[in-house]
């Protein structure tokens, strides 16, 4: 009952956003409702400890600071918008447009681990608008860049909660993670990764062409209202994560930790649609090897940008330029599939047969 329970959760999750437009277009509050009942599920089928004091607690406290830092850099914005786009487009011109979308994916990507990628994607939404892109080339810029910011932020444990819990777990013996342990451990996978997502946005960028808009978008001052609302999406959308990865959790314990770190990499691509930090608190141990610790890492990196759940930047970016499930699924998907193949087939060789 608990796994097929479960199973069916998140298949719903995978699939009703991208077939059913209601839920498309409030998939905060469906990822909620969805993390309810996961955990709920979870509660009576013999996991009475799941439904909790610290659970609630948790989930009404842990969102708070991604929240804020929304509210804030929303403001910020809002008051230099038009210094920030006229700088924006003025870099553009000067180093061309190719090179500038290189640039900018690869800095975001690696400076997410000191700002975080909360505004590491913020800022990416600026820039995004700022362009002024034909929409096709602005979503498939926008998927890549959050599939850099996400892998860039694991670099220290202020980027992202999967990195905070990772140090967290390791911080004992053997390894007495330290500030810079994850940047020590991961930077020659992951710099490697963020750089490629930075070649293949300068080829988008160039294959539309400078200046060559086929659409031009009418571009407004955003409101008080539309940023606390944008807020508010985000808390409901962490408070659901963190629901569906504690409902979830049992299961990955029972079924998923056992498995060997070759099918734990790929088992991992569930974090396109469950939070990636819950499943690092599940899987990672300091009984691990070095190389175990790098594939399971990376299978919840890559996996975690390609659809519109897997990762907190997605949702911000998505949200603001209002790029759709499918649209994001078509290009991410396809885009994720292919750097798992790529970091499995490189890892295997050069890390596991050592």
């Amino acid at each position: 009952m608990l796994i097929a329970g479960q199973i069916i959760i998140i298949l719903l999750v995978l699939i009703l956003p991208l077939s059913i437009h209601m839920i498309e277009k409030n998939l905060e509050v469906f990822l909620f409702l969805m993390g309810i009942i996961s955990a709920t599920i979870s509660h009576f089928c013999g996991q009475e400890h799941v439904w909790s004091a610290h659970l609630i607690k948790e989930a009404l406290t842990e969102p708070v600071k991604i929240t804020l830092a929304v509210i804030c850099a929303g403001f910020l914005f809002k008051r230099f918008r038009d210094r920030i786009t006229a700088g924006i487009t003025d870099f553009e011109q000067r180093i061309g447009p190719h090179f500038f979308a290189f640039f900018f994916i690869v800095l975001l990507g690696l400076l997410s681990s000191i700002i975080t990628a909360i505004i590491a994607a913020i800022v990416l939404v600026e820039i995004i608008n700022a362009l002024q892109l034909d929409r096709k080339f602005e979503t498939r810029l926008t998927i890549i860049a959050c599939f850099a910011i996400g892998l860039g932020a694991v670099l220290t444990p202020i980027g992202e909660p999967l990195a905070t819990i990772a140090t967290a777990k390791l911080k004992g013996s053997p390894y007495h993670a330290g500030f810079f342990f994850l940047f020590k451990t991961l930077w020659s996978l992951v710099v490697p990764g963020v750089v490629a997502f930075g070649i293949i946005g300068a080829f988008l960028r160039s294959a539309q062409g400078f200046n060559n808009t086929l659409t031009k978008k009418e571009t407004k001052e955003e409101t008080t209202k539309e940023i606390l609302l944008r807020a508010g999406r985000v808390y409901i959308f962490v408070m659901a994560l963190i629901f569906l990865g504690t409902g979830f959790k049992p299961v990955i314990d029972l079924y998923i930790v056992p498995l060997g770190v070759k099918t734990l990499y790929w088992i991992n691509t569930v974090s396109a649609v469950l939070d990636n930090a819950t499943l690092t608190s599940a899987e990672i141990s300091p009984k691990m090897k070095i190389e175990q610790i790098q594939f399971a890492l990376m299978g919840l990196l890559i996996a975690g940008g390609m659809l519109v759940p897997g990762n907190i930047p997605n949702i911000i970016a998505a949200s603001k330029l209002d790029i759709k499930s499918k649209e994001w699924a078509k290009f991410g998907v396809p885009v994720g599939f292919a750097f798992l193949i790529i970091y499995f087939i490189l890892m295997y060789v050069f890390l596991l047969r050592q």
